[in-house]
């Protein structure tokens, strides 16, 4: 088998191109290092049956031409960055659904018919059923990120109809572990790193999400693409329980010896468009055979001791 991965050099990509190649098949990476990070490729660009492209998924010429002799595209690169969607309104747009778009046609040109899209539990926005599943009714979107992925889904669900392609779409919790480089986890490091004595904590503090270990998600996103048959394959993933944003803390600072002055910004979410509850049915995937193995406290405490591993990773590009 060949694989495209988009996204190849960030947080989940770079996992899961390790991955297929440790299954002895041959991998295509495609990234434009926005995000990405050179170092998170060393693996991968050690076996003979990788090849890089650096490009942006938007240069349709470039990803076309990438996409001749491919089996499988697993379409990661994305826009990963929820709270800044209102600062930079257009980002979301052209790298989350324009993006999709531009990958659902090369795949169509190459006569590519298999397609898995990581998108979100953010497609829910304020669900009014928790834990959510699959078939729970969308609500208005509250995130210009959400948005744009519910966007990308129904690209990918047109295409199926129309071009006979078979789709995996994941909609997947905060995922954590090694190679993590942004989310609360990193955020409190970062300020406690600087002033051990204080911490300043976005919302309230008792938003209530789902997390998971990448490892854990990549078993997944494996799982289901060898054993679903649907033309179009729709999943959560995640733990199926949930923490406060405060116990997550509370992890961190006992395993750092630390007890800061905690400081709550206040309301009930931590940015426009953050969804205060995230936590999604995923029994649909464990039917197949799937669970996770870390809990989500022994990933937030292997998602710490990486990031006290690798403090480069926390530093602005």
């Amino acid at each position: 088998m060949r694989y495209l991965v988009t996204g190849c050099s960030g947080f989940i990509g770079s996992a899961l191109t390790e991955r297929l190649l440790s299954h002895a098949d041959e991998v295509v990476g495609y990234d434009n290092f926005s995000t990405g990070r050179e170092e998170f490729l060393l693996a991968a660009r050690a076996h003979t049956r990788f090849r890089l492209v650096r490009a942006d998924v938007l240069d349709a010429a470039t990803l076309g031409e990438s996409m001749r002799g491919v089996d499988f595209v697993y379409h990661l690169a994305a826009n990963a960055d929820v709270r800044f969607g209102p600062e930079h309104p257009r980002t979301d747009l052209e790298q989350n659904t324009i993006a999709t778009h531009t990958v659902l046609e090369a795949m169509r040109q190459n006569g590519v018919r298999r397609i898995a899209f990581t998108s979100s539990g953010s497609v829910y926005g304020e669900a009014s059923i928790v834990p959510t599943p699959e078939d729970a009714p969308f609500p208005i979107q509250t995130s210009l990120y959400g948005a744009s992925k519910v966007a990308g889904e129904g690209l990918i669900g047109a295409y199926c109809a129309a071009f006979g392609l078979q789709a995996f779409i994941f909609r997947l919790v905060s995922i954590l572990g090694e190679r993590y480089t942004h989310g609360h986890i990193a955020d409190f490091y970062r300020q406690l790193r600087r002033e051990p004595r204080a911490l300043h904590v976005l919302g309230n503090g008792r938003q209530r999400k789902s997390y998971l270990y990448v490892q854990d998600c990549i078993d997944a996103m494996l799982v289901a693409v060898e054993r679903a048959r649907d033309a179009v394959n729709i999943f959560n993933v995640g733990c199926e329980s949930s923490c406060e944003v405060r116990e997550s803390l509370g992890w961190i600072c006992a395993a750092l010896g630390l007890s800061p002055r905690i400081e709550y910004g206040g309301g009930d979410r931590g940015w426009v468009g953050d969804n205060p509850i995230i936590v999604l049915d995923t029994s649909r995937i464990r039917a197949l055979g799937w669970k996770p193995r870390l809990t989500i406290r022994e990933g937030v405490l292997a998602t710490l001791d990486y990031l006290k591993a690798n403090p480069a990773v926390l530093d602005a590009r």
